[in-house]
């Protein structure tokens, strides 16, 4: 069974870290470009970073862009996100979405190219 399971959510203070981990079971993530999604309530989900899944070429949304970090290790079969300096609009369901094929920087933010998706990890940033 294929399965994405996203952890490492939680509640944290402006300015705090967290570390998002994204671990697939069923199938193998090497051969799959990943991408982190979240989304808020009464907002459409936003792409926040991708790495591809052959030379780990990365991406990042502006807003995010210097503050988080996406990796991979695919001996693990799962793929990170470092989050540093949250800040309040960093508060959503972050998800994690698997898509077999190279997106390039046009597109890799539009949720339809993902074929696998986990359920979700909380992240809220608050005082």
């Amino acid at each position: 069974q294929l399965q994405f399971v996203e952890s490492g959510g939680g509640l944290v203070q402006p300015g705090g870290s967290l570390r998002l981990s994204c671990a697939a079971s069923g199938f193998t993530l090497d051969y799959y470009a990943i991408a982190w999604f979240r989304q808020a309530p009464g907002k459409e989900r936003e792409g926040v970073s991708y790495i591809s899944s052959s030379d780990g070429l990365t991406y990042y949304a502006d807003n995010v862009q210097g503050r988080f970090t996406i990796s991979r290790d695919n001996a693990k079969n799962t793929v990170y996100l470092q989050m540093n300096n949250l800040k309040p609009e960093d508060t959503a369901e972050y998800y994690c979405g698997a898509a077999n094929l190279y997106l390039p920087k046009s597109s890799w933010y539009y949720s339809w190219n993902y074929k696998y998706w986990g359920r979700g990890t909380q992240v809220t940033v608050s005082t």
